[in-house]
């Protein structure tokens, strides 16, 4: 964002919620409610994914700044913690308080560390998934404070903080916070894992003061990559106040190259969510309209809430989800035993293709997405998609290539020259196709994706297939042969290409649109002038639209 575009942005204020992968939800909340005393505001669903919870963590009201969410997953494996992502969450504790939560802490059993930032006394501690959780010894701005909580009034937690990331380089970071989004750099200091930079955000308009006001990173060059899983965070929000403010950030996040989501109705705010070039997934959300909008604040969190698109499945969700109790009200939710599913791990994926995951354990999905590389690319490259897609449903894979790539000649050429690459590589999406329907999850549930090389393998594959995808996502691609035949039965089909691209030919992208249209697909294809041999945010926002329609009917 350029001055003149802060001068009519309000800056961001800080923390608005943090979001996090667990596995057994009923651990989840007996530790943040009984053992950190924060109230359980909302029970709802995952959005893009009706039969995982989404549990909300606050004070009295769930006021931004004070949000703890989880996702928890049964049987999900544990993440490892590396660059790319938030490791960290600190809560604000009195000053006074640090004997008192020492005790409490390490009298319920749990190993706690200790320490100081920026001057001040810490702990951390880790929860029944592994996250670290911080409390930081430093007094804030004061929360609604929850009446029920087994916490003392004069020792209760304060909001957030701050959160740490850990990071590649922090210049990426800065250049968001301070550059794009108004954040002030306090200062830098040195930390175990590298050197630790703080960031500030504008608080609120009292001149200064809120819950939640920074952001740290820590930057450990040549460091390995986080890989998620329970205990992980997925994102960060940061705050602003309305749909308005949240626009105008929209749009200088997308000039500035960040390609911001659009905006996402969560029921309790509106989201947007961008990656950095680090890794880290950021959520942009706005204050409103808040948690008591749907039921009142003395019985937050005590029903399952579900968004009016959802209620007609109420039953069938229901009966998905399985129990929980929160134990300040005795109130009983969801109705299938945990551990009735048992679990299935991403490493039961065939052992005989090299191949990269993410997004929601293999044994945890209804939907998958298979994203096939481009020539010289790798599977890491294509598995970046997944962040800018945001959609927790889905478990991803990536399979990797030999030599960096599906078939040895251009897709244009006579399919002889590439064989027998062409076929060893149609085999391999056949082998993870397979593997997926073992494990419950059917070709009709599985959206077959690619770029470039691999756009074209996706199309191939769908069009020579007699298996019913769920649907097909091809940017910058075209089928290698145009001879097939055969019903496809409504397959959606999403195809993108420059007009002028030196790989994909205009006439090729077009027949092949037509030849698909004329065998039953369903082809939304677009040219984009300028595109080059690239992925835009149309693209991407179409590809979204794909897959969540898959989810809807998984």
């Amino acid at each position: 964002m350029t001055s003149s575009s802060l001068s009519q942005t309000s800056p961001v204020q800080g923390l608005h919620h943090v979001t996090v992968m667990a596995s057994d939800p009923q651990r989840n909340i007996d530790f943040y409610t009984r053992v950190l005393g924060q109230r359980m505001v909302k029970v709802t669903v995952n959005f893009d994914d009706p039969g995982t919870y989404h549990l909300y963590y606050g004070d009295r009201t769930g006021q931004p700044g004070t949000i703890m969410t989880h996702f928890p997953w049964p049987g999900a494996a544990r993440g490892v913690r590396g660059n790319g992502e938030i490791v960290a969450t600190a809560y604000s504790a009195p000053a006074a308080s640090y004997d008192y939560w020492l005790g409490r802490l390490t009298g319920l059993g749990l190993k706690v560390r200790g320490g100081q930032r920026f001057g001040h006394p810490m702990l951390t501690v880790d929860d029944p998934d592994g996250t670290w959780v911080e409390l930081v010894f430093e007094d804030g701005a004061p929360v609604e404070e929850w009446p029920a909580s087994p916490i003392p009034s004069e020792h209760a937690l304060r909001g957030f903080h701050s959160v740490t990331g850990w990071v590649r380089d922090t210049g990426a970071v800065r250049e968001l916070l301070v550059g794009q989004l108004g954040f002030t750099e306090m200062g830098s200091e040195d930390d175990a894992e590298g050197q630790r930079t703080r960031f500030r955000g504008s608080g609120d308009d009292d001149g200064g003061a809120g819950v939640g006001l920074f952001v740290d990173v820590v930057e450990r060059p040549g460091q390995p990559r986080g890989s998620f899983g329970a205990g992980s965070v997925h994102h960060v929000a940061l705050r602003t106040r309305d749909d308005e403010q949240q626009a105008a950030y929209m749009e200088s996040l997308m000039a500035a190259g960040f390609r911001p989501t659009p905006v996402q109705d969560r029921q309790y705010f509106h989201s947007i969510y961008f990656r950095e070039s680090n890794g880290i997934l950021f959520e942009i959300a706005t204050d409103a309209p808040g948690f008591p909008d749907d039921e009142p604040v003395d019985e937050l969190g005590q029903h399952l809430k579900l968004p009016a698109w959802y209620e007609a499945r109420r039953p069938t969700i229901e009966a998905h989800l399985p129990r929980i109790t929160s134990p300040e009200y005795g109130v009983t939710l969801g109705t299938r035993e945990l551990g009735t599913t048992p679990p299935v791990h991403e490493e039961d994926a065939p052992s005989s293709i090299q191949v990269l995951t993410a997004g929601r354990p293999l044994g945890e999905a209804r939907v998958a997405a298979i994203l096939l590389h481009g020539r010289g690319a790798t599977a890491q490259d294509i598995l970046s998609l997944e962040g800018d897609l945001n959609l927790s449903a889905f478990t991803y894979l990536a399979p990797q290539a030999d030599g960096n790539s599906w078939y040895p000649q251009s897709f244009l050429a006579p399919v002889e020259q590439n064989q027998p690459y062409l076929d060893a590589a149609l085999a391999t999406v056949d082998a993870l196709l397979g593997e997926l329907e073992a494990q419950g999850i059917p070709p009709q549930n599985v959206v077959l994706g690619g770029f470039s090389q691999g756009a074209c393998l996706a199309l191939e594959y769908a069009s020579r297939s007699r298996a019913r995808l769920g649907g097909v996502v091809a940017l910058s691609g075209a089928l290698i042969t145009l001879d097939e035949t055969g019903d496809l039965d409504g397959l959606p089909v999403f195809m993108g290409v420059a007009p002028d691209d030196a790989h994909i030919p205009l006439d090729r992208f077009q027949a092949s649109e037509e030849l698909l249209r004329s065998r039953g697909a369903k082809v939304d294809a677009r040219v984009f002038p300028g595109l080059g041999h690239s992925v835009n945010t149309e693209e991407l926002d179409a590809m979204r639209a794909l897959m969540q329609a898959v989810v809807g009917q998984a």
